[in-house]
């Protein structure tokens, strides 16, 4: 039994955590990205993102910090299990299905390699 399991794009992840359109989600992030503050973009680019509000934007900056250091965490998870030749298709599947850096741990868990003291 091989599931294939794929997370989707994270634009697509914050627009519908936002319930906004996915080009209104590519266009902030964009703007973010090129280093535009969310008052700026609230301001002065309302045509750009489709007149998303300040409390929008400034949730879709909180979700997409999270969401990317989710992403990159969950990244070098998977590549420490598959290090350590223990990474099954379960296992990849319910890493992939994880959405909140405290479950992707807690998955990691009995996968983390133990700190060596000076004893041993």
């Amino acid at each position: 039994m091989t599931e294939n399991v794929t997370l989707k794009p994270l634009n697509a992840r914050l627009a519908e955590e936002l319930a906004v359109a996915e080009r209104q989600v590519a266009a902030a992030v964009a703007l973010l990205d090129e280093g535009a503050t969310v008052p700026f973009i609230a301001r002065y680019r309302k045509e750009v993102t489709g007149s998303l509000d300040d409390g929008q934007l400034r949730t879709l900056e909180e979700r997409l910090r999270y969401l990317r250091e989710l992403d990159d965490r969950r990244a070098a998870v998977l590549a420490s299990i598959e290090e350590q030749g223990k990474l099954t298709n379960q296992l990849r599947a319910a890493l992939l299905a994880a959405d909140t850096k405290a479950r992707v741990e807690d998955i990691y868990l009995p996968y983390k390699p133990k700190r060596r003291t000076k004893a041993q």
